[in-house]
């Protein structure tokens, strides 16, 4: 009786040889379910063993190994953001407490999680879609959203042009810029840049057109002529542009214009501008070329230039101004007739009588001559009277002329009323001496 009863006490245990996470996705996309496997071999009884899934230390569910030697436990679970970079472990449980035996624990190495979103859409590529041939330029690529941003691997390139971006990473976006510099082969080209997540890959994609347009030849008969000599003014475009010449005639579409002019005086110095448009990619592009003409011509010395008369009162501020013009630039010389003394060109303040004289001016260069007279008048408190006589003198020859007018049409008027009346009266005398017709 008690052998029998020791014999049913007898349970006949073992603990699994080993328990193994199957190897975890290298990346895993969060909001999507994935398959974990637990690998059990061994252990018995297997009514008594089961096998959990451990986030961490969390237990995460639990179920029972099914019979046979060797059995895989499968766990489906939901990736989120935060299990990225999470162990992930299986631990057996071999319970024999029932039996009087304890709890019997085995757990598997962990490993770790990578969890991931890389949005479908808003990858951006902003760079120049028209460029010159050797113009270097910055692109951006960004992308808001991708989760860990800063494992995020970027790769662009221009055509096969392989580019260097640096990355910049702020919370869930990043920006990739990189500087490109146009090759020399003209057409349109693929900007690229491929954003890679995981085993997920974004990609946008622009297109650059390289175009060629230098700026226009424009070119002077001479760049330098005396006055009064025929100049030819032309412009030329390269391949493919039209050109515009300031005050030439008109003619849509040209790829030349010319002008001709007999150059002035006026003309030293003028500005002579030509523009150039080209077509790319339906946008026009202008580049213009100035040049600048010389004409040379002998001193001019003028009213404007140099006024001919200054009066001024003594003790005030006044410029005189004097200023020869001329190609090449003339030497002006002005000297005061009798003493030689030179016009005091520029600010007086204040006003001096000693400068009151009549000046010669000359202006010399290589290719003449111009002399003008300038006087200067300078009235002060002495020679006050001089000027006041012959004004008043003036003021009152007026005044007797008027007099003497007012007085003559009146005295002429009164005898025209004399004349008239005295006519009259005789006509009355007339008219009573004559006899009265019988009747």
């Amino acid at each position: 009786m008690l052998l029998n009863l020791f014999r049913k006490s007898v349970v006949n245990f073992r603990f699994p040889e080993h328990v193994k996470l199957a190897p975890l996705p290298t990346w895993q996309p969060v909001d999507e379910h994935f398959i974990l496997t637990c690998q059990v071999s061994g252990g018995a009884p297997r009514a008594h063993l089961s096998v959990m899934l451990l986030r961490g230390e969390e237990v995460l569910e639990r179920q029972p190994v099914a019979k046979g030697e060797s059995t895989e436990v499968m766990f489906t679970v939901l990736a989120k953001r935060e299990d990225h970079g999470v162990n992930f472990s299986c631990r057996t449980e071999l319970d024999l407490r029932s039996e009087g035996l304890g709890l019997f624990q085995n757990s598997s190495a962990p490993r770790k999680l990578q969890t991931f979103v890389l949005p479908m859409t808003g990858l951006h590529l902003d760079t120049l879609r028209i460029v010159e041939v050797g113009t270097q330029w910055l692109v951006n690529c960004t992308l808001d959203g991708l989760f860990p941003a800063a494992e995020a691997e970027v790769h662009m390139a221009l055509g096969d042009q392989k580019l260097e971006p640096k990355i910049m990473n702020h919370g869930d976006s990043l920006l990739a810029t990189a500087w490109v510099k146009s090759n020399e082969e003209e057409g349109t080209q693929h900007l690229v840049c491929q954003v890679t997540l995981g085993d997920q890959t974004r990609s946008r994609l622009e297109n650059v057109t390289i175009y060629s347009f230098p700026a226009p030849d424009l070119t002077l008969s001479r760049p330098q002529v005396p006055e009064w000599t025929t100049v030819t003014v032309e412009c030329k475009a390269h391949a493919g542009a039209v050109v515009t010449l300031e005050d030439a005639p008109a003619r849509l579409g040209a790829p030349r214009a010319q002008l001709q002019l007999n150059a002035s005086a006026e003309d030293n110095g003028r500005s002579f501008s030509c523009s150039a448009a080209l077509e790319v990619a339906g946008q026009w592009l202008y580049k213009n070329r100035t040049l600048k003409l010389s004409v040379l011509y002998g001193p001019r010395l003028d009213e404007r230039d140099c006024p001919g008369n200054w009066t001024w009162q003594e003790g005030s501020q006044q410029t005189l101004r004097c200023q020869a013009r001329g190609n090449p630039f003339p030497k002006l010389k002005c000297s005061r007739k009798g003493d030689g003394a030179s016009l005091p060109i520029g600010d007086l303040r204040p006003v001096k009588r000693e400068v009151a004289g009549t000046y010669l001016c000359e202006a010399n260069s290589s290719r003449g001559v111009a002399k003008r007279e300038v006087v200067v008048n300078v009235i002060y408190h002495q020679n006050i009277p001089a000027i006041i006589v012959p004004v008043v003198a003036v003021i009152t020859l007026g005044a007797v002329g008027t007099a003497a007018y007012i007085y003559y049409r009146k005295l002429k008027k009164q005898k025209y009323e004399l004349q008239k009346a005295q006519k009259a009266w005789e006509e009355s005398v007339k008219k009573l001496n004559t006899p009265a017709t019988p009747p």
